[in-house]
């Protein structure tokens, strides 16, 4: 077994590591806020630790553009769809955890992007 398939089968271990971590948070975590930020962002950086460990076990100039492709558009695009989904459950009235200490856009008024606290 060559170095390059030993650290490719480590980083996709590693990120699918990182996807059952997700998972896991989706469905242990007491509200939509917290289960959207954990699947956001370590299923964000388990899909890029899987990409660079399959460009590690074929490596080419071909297969790096596209892994780079795909990363660039995984980071730019898992962040502002984890906000968006957030935003969505908030103006939805979705209950917050009751270990929330308190609402920051409870006193945002109508610009702040809520129609009022959830209940």
């Amino acid at each position: 077994m060559s170095p390059a398939d030993l650290l490719g089968g480590g980083l996709v271990a590693l990120g699918v590591g990182l996807l059952a971590t997700a998972g896991l948070g989706l469905l242990r975590l007491p509200d939509a806020y917290t289960r959207m930020s954990a699947v956001t962002k370590a299923a964000s950086l388990g899909v890029v630790l899987v990409l660079l460990g399959a460009l590690a076990l074929a490596p080419s100039w071909g297969n790096a553009a596209k892994v780079l492709a795909a990363v660039v558009l995984q980071l730019v695009t898992a962040p502002a769809g984890g906000f968006a989904i957030g935003r969505a459950a908030y103006r939805a009235g979705a209950p917050l955890a009751p270990q929330t200490g308190y609402d920051e856009l409870a006193d945002a008024g109508p610009d702040g992007g809520a129609s009022g606290p959830p209940g």
